[in-house]
């Protein structure tokens, strides 16, 4: 079975990572992981720590894909592959969305993004064929969202600062038959690294196939 982790972020992108991806590359070689998707904070925050102009005309969606690239970068020179992703938040509330396989357009305006909301952005993303799922959905600020936005949930954070009640994204998931569930590291600190996320008889070798992977609930999630 290869690891892959589903949920990663980075110090060039996420204001809140503190690990630069050298070492996270390292990382998570040395605990014997086959692949990695990128989701960095695809919000307000994110910007102003990259000091990007949300009303300029510049390369927004360049500025944030900056950790992925780094991680492509490191990660090849390991053997280890990794997938696109975002985590987003909206201007509407705390709450944050995992999402994969996203075309460069859905993103490529950051200002429109945020003032959308999930309401708004969720039928975009699924006609885009990206696959959004909620992270931490009962972590201290987040709610559930009404379901029928969501392609699936992170029923499994394993980041050890926060109070995730991964029990209850259970009982959610089990209430709307939500049945692509996802487990994360959610990896923002050196403590982070290797913590969860998934186990597939194979590596996915693109971030498509990887979404298709998760769609098709052909893994097993790593809990603890």
């Amino acid at each position: 079975m290869f690891k892959i982790e589903t949920h990663l972020h980075t110090k060039h992108t996420s204001k809140c990572g503190w690990m630069w991806a050298p070492d996270l590359a390292e990382g998570y070689a040395a605990a014997g992981y086959s692949a990695i998707a990128v989701t960095d904070h695809y919000n307000r925050t994110t910007f102003e720590y990259l000091n990007v102009d949300l009303a300029s005309g510049a390369d927004k969606l360049g500025a944030f894909l900056t950790g992925y690239d780094k991680m492509r970068e490191e990660c090849a020179k390991r053997g280890i592959t990794v997938y696109r992703g975002a985590e987003l938040r909206f201007d509407e509330c705390d709450n944050d969305y995992l999402l994969y396989d996203w075309p460069d357009e859905l993103l490529r305006d950051p200002e429109a993004i945020f003032r959308m909301g999930i309401a708004a952005f969720a039928p975009l993303a699924r006609q885009a064929g990206a696959l959004l799922i909620q992270a931490h959905p009962y972590r201290k600020g987040c709610t559930p969202a009404i379901p029928c936005y969501l392609d699936g949930i992170e029923i499994v954070n394993l980041n050890p600062r926060h109070a995730n009640f991964n029990e209850r994204a259970v009982e959610f998931a089990d209430q709307f038959h939500l049945t692509l569930r996802t487990s994360g590291s959610d990896c923002h600190r050196p403590e982070d690294v290797a913590r969860g996320g998934i186990l597939a008889d194979a590596v996915p070798a693109d971030t498509h196939a990887f979404t298709q992977l998760l769609r098709s609930g052909d893994f097993t999630l790593i809990e603890a």
